[in-house]
């Protein structure tokens, strides 16, 4: 099967009514008429995941993030730049075809992104909430209220240091942030991935759903501190029941690529498939 069948097959199942017209999900670089062999999938295709795509024998890796440092993956502004020419070359001479799988996985229902980082929490039996439309937003919510936040889940009570711990040690973290007092005891945790904690485009979004839908702590990808972390802080020192806990754009999104590893070979005639972790881009002293 070529790089070219087998992304097709991917874009199939994402099941929406139409491809996307616009979408960041094209093939960054390699033959799309290349025969694969061996498969890997990785939240980022960094110099040390290619490294380790070519060790297991694979010449596709399928990347949920950019290669090449922007939203875009636009390589204009790179020509000549040292650290993109060493990169290309590289892939180049490891052989490996990388194609981008963002926006049709997260269009896809449910979000595949969210499948793999429930899965890995083991948090499936909490379920995800119906969405609400006869529910009329509280007086008190601005205008953009999200009626259709479904991913929050209500868990067995727990402290946030509690909480905290258990992310640490699914997540293979050894550090989080928080926002709020660990000693509180919470029931209802929202999350949202990657850029999500972001707005998607509404910066207020965030503290709307948290409003809206009484969520105690809001497991975040992204932040930027004078939004949503400021809300929940103001919030904690006011005395209310609201929290951070803050894991970071990779750590919340790497899941749902080792996810894929589980339904993606039955798609695609059983060629092997194989996960590596991209990691945290941090080191903590």
């Amino acid at each position: 099967m070529t790089v070219q069948e087998i992304i097709d097959r991917i874009i199939r199942n994402a099941a929406l009514p139409h491809p996307l017209e616009r979408s960041c999900d094209r093939l960054m670089t390699g033959d799309p008429g290349m025969s694969v062999t061996r498969i890997v999938t990785t939240f980022m295709a960094t110099v040390e995941v290619i490294r380790q795509a070519r060790s297991l024998g694979a010449n596709l890796i399928i990347t949920h993030e950019p290669t090449w440092f922007t939203g875009k993956d636009d390589t204009a502004w790179l020509e000549g730049n040292p650290v993109y020419e060493a990169k290309r070359t590289l892939i180049a001479g490891s052989g490996v075809a990388i194609w981008r799988y963002h926006d049709h996985m997260h269009m896809k229902k449910p979000d595949s992104i969210y499948t793999g980082i429930l899965n890995e929490l083991g948090w499936g039996l909490y379920g995800r909430k119906p969405i609400v439309t006869s529910k009329a937003p509280p007086p008190d919510i601005p205008g953009s209220f999200t009626e259709g936040f479904q991913d929050y889940y209500d868990i067995p009570a727990i402290t946030l240091r509690e909480l905290s711990a258990f992310f640490k040690k699914k997540l293979d973290m050894k550090r989080v942030r928080i926002i709020g007092n660990p000693a509180m005891v919470c029931s209802r945790v929202g999350i949202l991935v990657g850029g999500g904690s972001l707005g998607l485009g509404s910066e207020s979004m965030p503290m709307e759903v948290m409003a809206a839908h009484d969520i105690h702590v809001m497991v975040c990808g992204d932040i930027t501190e004078w939004t949503l972390p400021a809300y929940v802080n103001d919030a904690a020192m006011l005395g209310y029941q609201r929290a951070l806990l803050i894991i970071g754009h990779e750590r919340s999104e790497e899941w749902g690529m080792k996810y894929m590893t589980q339904w993606l070979p039955d798609l695609i005639g059983g060629i092997p498939v194989s996960f590596v972790n991209a990691k945290e881009p941090f080191k903590y002293l």
